[in-house]
């Protein structure tokens, strides 16, 4: 039982603020040396050198430099005036304008933090403006903004393939219909909501001209056509199979260059600023990483994961026993921990399992995938909340926030169960 004990221990202490890979390291050294002595560990230094030289993990830091780079060129703010221009006159067309874009910065960036932020600053004081609804406003920009999560290039994608074993093209695959549906969900519900209720999102009164209408619909198409080429570049490279994930990442990278020139905002302060931020950022997920595989290793070595294996292959139910426990149980654990703890942790006790039960691997990364996106909206800890919360006017209580994104909640938890239920539909039986 020691593996299980030092689970939790692990969970309280993330719960209480401890720094993640010093907690999983930490709690991994102690209770590794109590069962089985300092010998435990002396494979540990070959775990990590695999890491290193593992060429999927490599895109992880590449695409983290791409969205960067496009977060510093002002894309947000381009894509958001253009598509509230096209959309503005329209009954919640600003709200619509907003998942578009998220859509689209999810697909050319996946920063959630930044998507959100960016959203916030500039999406919602004008929805406000223009009298919408503070929790439908900010609900849609805390919804919107994780759509990084589940459409490709998504980093928990690359990650999960790499804990899975699956191809990362595979995965990316896999999730543009997913993806696609839970857009068309979010755009359906705003409508519906603002069909019911007019009031809670007025249209934008639009004077214009035929000819300044024409002019504001190439203006529009001028700011969103190079982010999609760079999407359709670097999706396309993979699907097409002229590129693997890590090649196409750094073709991703050399792209958002590229549209930081014509966008007019590059600079060697950027580029600086932008590869400093990526390697922050890289460092915290390695650092978990390394964190998460001794962990692993003890949980292993104590005998854990034979425990949670033979408990899980015991449920009613066999297959749909273990999927239902699952991914309630990475719900729940989205309230409090963050999607890295739980792809380094979580996953890799259930894999196995999976396996045995002859589980489409794809479909059970995908599940998992769309599940994690949940835990940046639910209280009290959905990063999303927080990221909005920071930029919001005072006018914007924490209320307005949690019963905003209540409705995305339930809506892509309904999508995660048609997928569980049909995945014929998405390609996936």
């Amino acid at each position: 039982m020691i593996g299980i004990i030092m689970f939790f221990v692990a969970l309280v202490m993330l719960l209480l603020g401890f720094p993640v890979a010093f907690t999983f390291g930490g709690i991994a050294l102690i209770f590794g040396v109590f069962a089985e002595g300092f010998d435990m560990f002396a494979f540990m230094p070959f775990r990590i050198q695999s890491y290193m030289e593992n060429t999927v993990m490599m895109a992880v830091p590449l695409f983290i430099f791409m969205g960067i780079v496009l977060q510093k060129t002002q894309l947000a703010e381009q894509l958001l005036e253009a598509m509230g221009k096209l959309f503005g006159g329209v009954r919640g067309g600003l709200a619509i304008s907003t998942i578009l874009v998220g859509a689209l910065l999810a697909a050319s960036t996946g920063v959630v933090g930044a998507s959100v932020v960016a959203m916030g600053l500039i999406s919602l004081p004008v929805m406000l403006k223009y009298n919408y609804d503070k929790s439908l406003a900010c609900g849609t920009i805390c919804a919107s903004g994780t759509l990084g999560q589940i459409i490709p290039p998504s980093i928990i994608l690359i990650i999960l393939g790499d804990v899975l074993g699956i191809p990362v093209g595979d995965l990316f695959q896999a999730a543009l219909l997913p993806g696609a549906v839970l857009i068309a969900c979010y755009i359906a519900y705003i409508l519906i909501l603002t069909y019911m209720n007019p009031e809670m999102a007025p249209p934008i009164p639009n004077d214009l001209d035929n000819e300044s209408r024409k002019a504001q619909i190439i203006s529009a198409l001028k700011a969103i056509l190079p982010p999609l080429a760079l999407v359709l570049v670097v999706l396309g490279s993979i699907f097409t199979g002229i590129a693997t994930p890590t090649e196409s990442s750094a073709l991703g990278g050399v792209g958002a260059i590229v549209l930081a020139l014509l966008y007019r905002q590059f600079s060697w302060k950027m580029l600086y600023d932008s590869s400093l931020e990526t390697v922050k950022v890289t460092a915290m997920v390695f650092a978990i990483l390394m964190g998460a595989t001794a962990f692993s290793m003890a949980f292993s070595y104590t005998g854990g994961d034979y425990i949670v294996e033979e408990l899980l292959l015991d449920l009613p139910g066999e297959k749909w026993g273990f999927i239902i426990l699952a991914m309630l149980a990475i719900l729940i654990l989205g309230f409090f921990i963050d999607f890295i703890e739980i792809a380094f942790i979580i996953v890799p006790i259930l894999a196995p399992v999976a396996e045995a039960l002859g589980i489409n691997m794809v479909w059970f990364a995908i599940l998992i995938a769309m599940n994690l996106q949940t835990s940046f909206l639910t209280p009290p800890f959905g990063f999303s909340l927080f990221y909005l919360k920071g930029v919001a006017p005072s006018s914007v209580r924490t209320q307005d926030i949690y019963k905003g994104v209540m409705p995305f909640i339930l809506i892509q938890i309904l999508v995660l169960v048609s997928i569980v239920i049909f995945p014929e539909l998405y390609g996936m039986d």
